[in-house]
Formats: C-alpha cells, structure tokens, sequence
C-alpha cells in the first residue's frame, strides 16, 4: 500500500510534464512573434499616435493609408519583381544544379571524390563577408556589377549546403531501383531524371524553400553589387526606404517592412513541415 500511495504523487508530476512544456513554448512562441505583431500594428498607427506614444499597442485611431503610401514612396513594384524573378531563377537553378552534383558524389564516385567533397562542404564554413572583396572584384572583371547576373549565377553554381542535404536524400534510395533501370537500358541521365529526382522530391521541396528564403532576404551583395535603382530588391530598396522616412514617419517605414515579409513568410507557412521532416528523414535532425 505504500508503494502505491508514494507512486501517485510521481504518477502526478508526469502528468503536469506535457502542459508544463506547451506553456514553455507558447511563452517562446509570443516572444518571438511579438516584434512581427508589433510591427504589423504599427504601419496601422497615425503618426500623433507614434510621436506621443509610441509604444503603445493598439492603434488609435486605426488608420489604412501607411500601407499605399509605402508602397508609392519608392518603385516597390519593380523591386518585387526583382526579387522575384531573381528568387525564382535561383531556386530553380540551385535544384537542379545541387542535385546533379549530389547524384555525382552519392552514386558515381570517382578518384579523390571524398577529398573535394569534404573541400566542398568546408566552403560553407567560411564566411560571406570574408571572400566579398575578391568576389566584388571577380564581378567586375566579367562585367557583372551592376546586373542581376551576379546575385543569380554565383548562387546556382556555389550551394554547399544543398549538395550536402541532396547527397542525404540520394544516399537512402536503394540501389536496387537504378540497377533495374539500368537492365531496362536507361542510361546515367534518365536514371536521374526518372529515378532520383522524383524520389528525392520531398527534399528539393524544403531545399527550394531555404533557399528562397536566402534569396529573397539577400541583402549584402546587392548592396555592394547594384547602383542602379531600378535593379533593387527589396531588402536594397526597404533600407532606402528606411534612410528617407525613418525620422519622419515609422508608420510608413513598418508599412514598408511588412510588405517586404508577406511573400516570404506565406512561403514559409506552407512549407514549414515539409522542412522539418526533410531535415529529420535526411538525418540532420538528430537522427
């Protein structure tokens, strides 16, 4: 009987474990989302309300006409078309390219293989702002500065990250499945195209989503490659945005900054799950 009667109360604290847990997430959770709401009802405030109190949480009164302002202040237009071809062309790019190079490393090993792989991966580890001087000159000497060129082509071809999590997803197929193809007289190039690809599509669906996020987000290489104002992107032409209004008006700069997060964090609300699950399957996850 005392067992028992000891073993409740131990019965009871598991039992509070699980909403303890949920309480601590939610609590992270309203953190970290608390700047993005702030924001949001911001770009709703007039701007009696932001020089007399402007940390208050609600608008008062609420107001709609910061957000069309924003968006005629500055060719906000053209910048997202910018940035969406270029993310679009990128992520494109970046799937197909990543994914040959994985095929290549994962099923066609060759001589010295495992020596550029490892070169390869240990790219990722050194900072952007570091090679950004030789890489600013490069562009110049093929005439890149100034185009869309070099923020689209270096991207394609230079993805560490994504032949690692490619190689991932190639390395759990089964062999079986090429060496069936390759009875039935298909060559290298169609085992990929209808093997591989299709097989590691969950994969290049959260690969594809990382990487339009990066792109779209991309804000130090435009700024040091692009002078033309009609080649900005919206993360370049946000921080023009800010320079020109942030001492007047932060009702119109938050406008601004909202609708440079929309596209990217609709993205990311659809594809959320697919990458945590791509992530653990490929073993990144702790797995």
């Amino acid at each position: 009987m005392s067992t028992i009667a000891s073993s409740a109360p131990r019965r009871a604290l598991r039992s509070l474990v699980p909403p303890l847990k949920h309480l601590v997430l939610l609590a992270v959770g309203l953190m970290m989302v608390a700047p993005f709401i702030w924001m949001v009802l911001t770009s709703f405030k007039p701007l009696s309300q932001l020089l007399t109190d402007p940390l208050s949480a609600l608008p008062d009164p609420w107001i709609f006409t910061n957000w069309p302002d924003a968006w005629n202040a500055l060719p906000f237009g053209r910048a997202y078309l910018n940035s969406f071809y270029i993310t679009v062309l990128v992520v494109a790019g970046t799937l197909l390219t990543t994914s040959m190079a994985a095929y290549g490393f994962s099923r066609l090993p060759f001589k010295g293989s495992k020596v550029i792989f490892g070169i390869f991966l240990a790219m990722q580890m050194v900072p952007k702002q570091v090679t950004l001087v030789p890489f600013y000159f490069l562009m110049a000497k093929i005439g890149w500065v100034d185009s869309h060129l070099a923020l689209i082509v270096p991207a394609i071809l230079v993805n560490p990250f994504g032949v690692f999590l490619m190689r991932q997803f190639i390395a759990s197929i089964p062999r079986e499945l090429e060496e069936a193809a390759m009875i039935d007289g298909a060559s290298r190039w169609r085992i990929y195209w209808k093997v591989i690809l299709p097989a590691i599509r969950p994969g290049m669906g959260a690969l594809g989503i990382i990487v339009a996020l990066d792109a779209w987000n991309n804000f130090l290489l435009p700024l040091v490659l692009l002078n033309s104002t009609e080649l900005f992107t919206v993360p370049l032409l946000l921080s023009q945005f800010n320079g020109q209004f942030g001492g007047m008006n932060y009702g119109i700069v938050m406008a601004a900054t909202s609708l440079s997060t929309i596209p990217m964090l609709i993205a990311f609300l659809i594809g959320q799950r697919q990458i945590i699950e791509s992530l653990a399957t490929s073993g990144l996850g702790g797995r």
